[in-house]
């Protein structure tokens, strides 16, 4: 019997101990949950902020805010040329820059008769390195840019493995998405901070969010144009000048597969034009943003979830994306 109170005994002992850390533990818990809530309603807001509210009002007169001429590299396709024909549409002067002189001419052309705005063509082809920039430099001299838009890239034909890229390609990936974004934002930037106003947007990607297997010269390029783009806007918002990342997902494009899934999901991967839309709408708000509403809510998907569930899903969708580019092929 006394064996029996003395278990007894220490037994409310262990228990009155192990209730004080459950409501230790419980405080812990219920502090996380409402950190964690406000956080997500905190995003929530932003994205609410940022890609509705504005598009309620009134359209901001960007001349008046950075300038009459904007410089638009890689505007032959996809977003680039989309960004162009927005800027075009708020009334800015557009100066096109890609490797594909008679599409630029197109795109000139079409901008040009459609907004009744005044365009230049520059061909360059940023693969070749320094030799392309003197040209460059000399055509923007003495112009009022306000708007720098760093669309350019080198990218796979498809998702591949590493050892399965080209050297040239790593060669065009390395002096386009890096060397050129830094060159071309060297050549405009002193221009802007005497003027103290200005905006540069440079057009990284979502696979800068983490490692990305078979993406993986592409994922860690647009990593750099990530930081670099931020730390800019660290040394310079000072200035009058606004530098935006800006961080697109998934855009259908000519490239992307009729039948691919992306082309049946519109609110998941929008066309260029539609991207453009939104994504004008957040210059001089975001120094960090996708550009688009679904986009943003992929990204905080990205963020909160562990690696190794982005780098199971990033070779889930890459092995589909590349088995469907072979079956065109074939």
């Amino acid at each position: 019997m006394a064996a029996v109170d003395s278990f007894y005994l220490l037994y409310r002992e262990i228990a009155r101990s192990c209730n004080c850390y459950m409501e230790a533990l419980a405080l812990v818990g219920a502090w996380y949950t409402a950190r964690k809530s406000i956080t997500v309603i905190c995003d929530f807001y932003s994205l609410v902020r940022l890609h509705f509210i504005p598009r309620l009002g009134s359209r901001p007169d960007l001349i008046k805010q950075y300038g009459r001429w904007a410089v638009v590299s890689g505007a032959t396709d996809g977003i680039g040329k989309a960004y162009a024909e927005e800027l075009a549409s708020r009334g800015l002067n557009i100066i096109l820059i890609s490797h594909e002189e008679e599409k630029l001419q197109a795109v000139a052309k079409h901008i040009a008769d459609t907004y009744r705005v005044e365009t230049v063509v520059m061909v360059a082809d940023f693969s070749r390195g320094r030799e392309v920039y003197a040209p460059i430099r000399e055509a923007l001299r003495d112009r009022d840019i306000g708007i720098l838009v760093n669309d350019m890239g080198a990218f796979y034909p498809y998702p591949q493995y590493f050892t399965q890229i080209p050297e040239d390609t790593l060669w065009d990936i390395v002096n386009v998405n890096i060397a050129a974004a830094s060159l071309m934002v060297h050549i405009v930037l002193p221009g802007m901070v005497e003027r103290k106003k200005g905006a540069i947007v440079t057009v990284s990607s979502g696979a800068c969010c983490k490692p990305t297997p078979q993406l993986a010269a592409i994922s860690a390029s647009k990593a750099y144009l990530d930081h670099f783009s931020r730390a800019l806007q660290y040394e310079y918002a000072s200035k009058g000048i606004f530098v935006q990342s800006l961080i697109p997902f998934y855009v259908t494009t000519g490239v992307t597969a009729p039948g691919s899934f992306l082309h049946r999901c519109p609110w998941l991967a929008p066309s260029p034009r539609v991207y453009a839309q939104h994504a004008v709408s957040t210059l001089g708000i975001s120094k960090r943003t996708t550009g688009y509403w679904s986009h943003s809510i992929q990204f905080l998907f990205t963020q909160y979830m562990p690696e190794w569930l982005w780098v199971w899903g990033a070779n889930l969708l890459n092995r589909s994306l590349r088995k469907e580019a072979l079956s065109c092929q074939a």
